[in-house]
């Protein structure tokens, strides 16, 4: 399933040629197979462009009956970065893995949704196209930024909100993008070095042969146009309501762990969050296992709640 390559705005991103969206696309089919294997595919059409999703289900009609799973993935990625998580959310809950329009994937953007109140348009558009009233919402980096807004501004649909140390706390420092520009420096390393620098810089990336290739194919690939999205301010997020569960990396260089350990539970009533140790950014991917058991204990937790109301 190839999209052509098609010219748009200047503020919309795009695939700087289809020859390098195709090898991105190789890149990414590879990543995909070490995770479970997709039951079906869909473009949700929505006031910004297609949405591409992509769906994993339940084995057991029990679980196939349950609350479904959305999950948003982070900034220049695609949905094949849950290859850790898919097989263990789909064994117990439907899951719908999403591509973000305006980053590298099989979505096609024609009009921005960096704007909040776009941003939560386009989302809830697309879970209504999908046909999900009530879901599970994951969000990992810039897509935990979408999944708060999406709490703040529409949660008419949300079960609960799942943030992997997401973007909306706090304003994106420097100190991130350095270690945004080292990782990719790195991915360039000797083989023979790849793993104490993944150690240094706590980036998985260098270490999965399959994940370090799709994420240089995506920087050749694909130009991103969209600023870095403004955290939530305090009043902001005193306002939302659906139960979220916080997963902070340790070393994490886009947040405070400490700072928002203590704020976030203390702004959003109810919110329960965690430090997970030996992991940087990416705690879904270095703890897999771990982090698929808290956060299916959470959801759980939730629809429990719920059942008792």
């Amino acid at each position: 399933m190839t999209q052509p390559a098609v010219r748009t705005r200047p503020d919309v991103g795009r695939y700087v040629s289809d020859a390098r969206r195709d090898r991105y696309f190789e890149a990414c089919a590879a990543l995909y197979a070490l995770g479970a294997p997709a039951t079906a595919e869909t473009d949700v059409e929505t006031s910004f462009g297609t949405t591409h999703v992509y769906r994993y289900d339940p084995a057991d009609p029990a679980a196939a009956a349950r609350t479904p799973v959305v999950l948003v993935h982070g900034a220049a990625s695609c949905s094949a970065m849950w290859y850790p998580n898919t097989r263990a959310l789909a064994a117990e809950r439907p899951v719908y893995a999403l591509d973000t329009p305006g980053d590298p994937g099989r979505s096609v953007q024609h009009t921005p949704i960096h704007q909040p109140e776009r941003a939560a348009r386009w989302l809830d558009e697309t879970l209504a196209g999908l046909g999900l009233d009530r879901v599970h919402l994951v969000g990992s980096s810039y897509g935990g930024w979408l999944a708060l807004n999406e709490a703040h501004r529409r949660p008419e649909r949300l079960a609960s909100v799942t943030l992997l140390d997401p973007g909306g706390l706090e304003k994106v420092g420097l100190r991130f993008f350095v270690w945004i520009f080292a990782s990719l420096l790195a991915t360039s390393a000797p083989k023979a070095l790849r793993p104490r620098l993944a150690a240094w810089l706590e980036q998985p990336v260098l270490v999965v042969p399959e994940l370090r290739t799709m994420i240089r194919r995506s920087v050749r690939a694909y130009r991103i146009r969209r600023p870095a999205p403004l955290p939530l301010t305090e009043g902001e997020l005193s306002t939302v309501r659906t139960p979220l569960y916080l997963v902070l990396g340790r070393r994490s260089l886009l947040v405070h762990p400490r700072r928002q350990l203590e704020r976030v539970p203390r702004l959003i009533p109810g919110a329960r969050a965690e430090i997970i140790e030996g992991t940087g950014h990416g705690p879904q991917i270095d703890h897999a296992d771990e982090v698929n058991r808290r956060m299916l204990a959470f959801m759980d937790s939730t629809d429990f709640m719920d059942s008792t109301d």
